[in-house]
């Protein structure tokens, strides 16, 4: 189907198999959704890890039986881009934004339903990005790959009347678990190369065609750097993190790993949301200086991390999104979550996700300047995106919650 395109932004879905290193059978069936300038010169890309729609439910496997018969496909009912719709956020510097949604996660030879805590989705979001920024809208990819030269549908053009990115400049994002899974998307391919082997999740991935296997890419290792996703920013939202033996070891060594690296990063959490304060292993962020949290990883003290967190009072779990979600909103129950007994927290499409896009709006325009790499942390904390940020409400109607010393953000000092 051609892309769907409105005034000067168009639509599209691109329905690939990504194994995750070359040299090992272990494959997920992923779709990308897209949003994306029609005069095909974006200046960067937004990419986004959705979370509570992570996984499949269990009956992902009988659907899968019963699509191949009725043409169906359960994973063609996944859409993160109506829940997660900042698209108005991308305008003004002419930017894209995707979302990558996998058919299940996968552990050694084991698929399951992903709580936070597993690299591979932030390995998926960065091969997804790549994709995107190497091949453009188009799943046919394979037509132009060397391997498929000499075959009758080889065709060196296709790659080229697809593209649609002018850069490489990647700012990765998610909301939940995907707020985690951008943690190991940020690091880069190098070093998810590197705690890939650490922790058991090799990445060099090669991409597959679902129609067509076995046509594949060139493993990401061999590519032009320059059609590898680079990083240059990092927003989180409610990130939620877990630790299961084996098959999700967590984001911990993301983190540090991102505390030394030179990027603006935003960690943006709820006042009121128990997922990401109470459940999450480690919690986002915390009151007390002495816990260990997602944020103390990121931004250790006296350290020279670039990390900044921002507190939304009467913020919820689910005041980000931009469509309600049953499956989300049971975080935000009062029977699930005690933190703000009385007190009426941000419902989806209100004042909470109108201030996401507006944050998201200035991440991007930071992002935009010198080259897209900050010119040092400095330059970042007294930027026109974190000197709006804080104040006791920087849109005019959401208000954040100050920090012990009086500031409505925090950062490492």
């Amino acid at each position: 189907m051609d892309p769907i395109c409105i005034n000067n932004y168009c639509f599209d879905r691109i329905h690939l198999w990504i194994q995750y290193d070359w040299q090992i059978p272990q494959f997920i069936e992923v779709v990308i959704e897209v949003f994306y300038p029609k005069n095909r010169k974006a200046n960067g890309l937004v990419m986004f890890n959705h979370g509570f729609l992570v996984g499949n439910d269990l009956f992902f496997y009988p659907k899968k039986v019963i699509g191949a018969f009725t043409g169906d496909n359960p994973l063609f009912a996944i859409n993160p881009s109506a829940y997660y719709n900042y698209s108005a956020a991308i305008v003004e510097q002419n930017w894209a934004m995707a979302f990558v949604s996998a058919a299940h996660s996968q552990t050694v030879g084991i698929p399951g339903i992903d709580i936070g805590g597993n690299p591979r989705v932030g390995q998926e979001a960065y091969a997804a990005a790549s994709y995107l920024i190497k091949y453009g809208a188009t799943d046919f990819f394979y037509r132009e790959e060397e391997t498929s030269r000499n075959r009758s549908f080889f065709d060196s053009t296709v790659a080229t009347s697809a593209k649609f990115m002018v850069s490489n400049k990647v700012i990765f994002a998610g909301h939940s678990v995907g707020g985690a899974h951008a943690q190991a998307a940020a690091c880069g391919f190098e070093k998810l190369q590197e705690l890939g082997k650490k922790n058991y999740r090799v990445f060099d991935p090669v991409m597959f065609d679902r129609e067509f296997i076995p046509a594949y890419s060139e493993r990401l290792s061999k590519w032009d750097p320059a059609d590898r996703a680079d990083p240059v920013g990092l927003l989180q939202l409610s990130p939620v993190d877990q630790k299961i033996p084996i098959l999700s070891p967590g984001m911990k060594l993301y983190r540090e790993a991102l505390s030394t690296a030179a990027m603006p990063m935003l960690m943006i959490v709820g006042e009121c949301d128990c997922a990401c304060l109470d459940d999450s292993n480690p919690p986002a962020c915390s009151d007390d200086p002495k816990k260990v949290t997602q944020y103390t990883q990121l931004a250790p003290a006296k350290s020279d991390s670039w990390s900044v967190l921002a507190k939304v009072a009467k913020g919820s779990h689910c005041g980000y999104l931009t469509l309600k979600n049953d499956l989300c909103s049971m975080a935000d129950k009062p029977s699930e979550c005690k933190r703000c007994p009385g007190v009426e927290s941000y419902k989806p499409e209100g004042d909470e996700t109108a201030l996401t896009t507006e944050l998201l709006k200035r991440l991007i325009a930071h992002c935009s300047l010198h080259g897209g790499h900050a010119e040092n942390r400095d330059s970042w904390l007294r930027s026109e995106c974190i000197t709006w940020l804080n104040k006791e409400s920087p849109d005019g109607v959401v208000k954040l919650v100050p920090f012990s010393d009086g500031q409505f953000v925090a950062y490492a000092r």
